[in-house]
């Protein structure tokens, strides 16, 4: 295949959007990928204009709503490493990893989360007893989310 082409087919990449391209021409064929932003060069959307004349209880509110509904919880927090679906036993039926009172070891497995079709243990990074679990069995968790408290 002639590189003009090949050339021709990037630039038309490019100017489309599109991030996938496969062409065949008899026996020869060139498929061009374009790899997807990472979330680093994200660019957000411009954000909505204020209004300019905002009425004063309007702008006494917002400090108000900004506050956490409910005090954070003391303790060391395990929050989950990835997004997926929390699962609290290696399996229906059977008794969850720890409950609210088991004390654990550092290395010792909390949950897992299923992302992907993949089970991904979850491990205890500091000794001390669970004082809390945040998250219910079968529910998807965000990455950051936390899962445990530990004391």
């Amino acid at each position: 295949m002639d590189i003009r082409k090949v050339k021709k087919l990037i630039d038309l990449l490019d100017e489309s959007g599109i991030h996938e391209i496969e062409i065949h021409e008899g026996e020869e064929s060139v498929r061009i990928t374009r790899s997807p932003p990472n979330a680093q060069n994200f660019v957000a959307p411009p954000a909505m204009p204020v209004p300019t004349a905002a009425p004063a209880p309007a702008a006494e509110a917002m400090p108000a709503a900004a506050e956490p509904s409910q005090p954070e919880p003391a303790g060391h927090r395990v929050t989950a490493p990835m997004v997926g679906t929390f699962y609290r036993a290696p399996s229906p039926g059977a008794r969850p990893f720890v409950e609210v009172g088991t004390t654990v070891a550092i290395g010792d497995t909390l949950c897992i989360i299923e992302a992907m079709k993949m089970l991904n243990p979850i491990e205890a990074d500091k000794a001390g007893t669970i004082r809390d679990a945040l998250v219910e069995n079968g529910h998807p968790v965000e990455y950051g989310q936390p899962l445990f408290i530990i004391e």
